[in-house]
């Protein structure tokens, strides 16, 4: 049996609006060209048993955008990672790497700090 008005993952579990629905307006991040983003590169070793990872933090754009540049990244660096929070995460020190690819496609202001 399927109830009429299901609770969601916000809280919501009934509502007296009759147009009301569960669905968020979508959120279009406009993405900056590489010339234009200021993105920092950072290596980390907190809460992570003592492993490096490297951090690369500071993209202005949409979340896909993000995923899609992390993929890129990983891939070149040939070590696995993930994205969260708005930041990509690559394991290992791969700041010289990342550095440079980030240099050769176009974002000029890349920076080790």
């Amino acid at each position: 049996m399927s109830k009429k008005n299901k609770p969601d993952n916000r809280g919501y579990v009934y509502s007296t609006d009759p147009s009301f629905s569960f669905e968020e307006e979508e959120k279009h991040a406009v993405t900056l060209p590489p010339d234009q983003q200021v993105l920092r590169i950072v290596l980390d070793t907190k809460h992570r048993a003592g492993k490096a990872v490297t951090l690369i933090y500071g993209f202005r754009g949409s979340a896909e955008d993000l995923e899609i540049l992390g993929k890129k990244l990983k891939n070149f660096c040939g070590t696995g990672g993930s994205v969260k929070d708005g930041e990509i995460i690559i394991q290992g020190d791969q700041r010289d790497k990342t550095l440079q690819w980030l240099q050769k496609k176009g974002y000029k202001k890349a920076a080790r700090v």
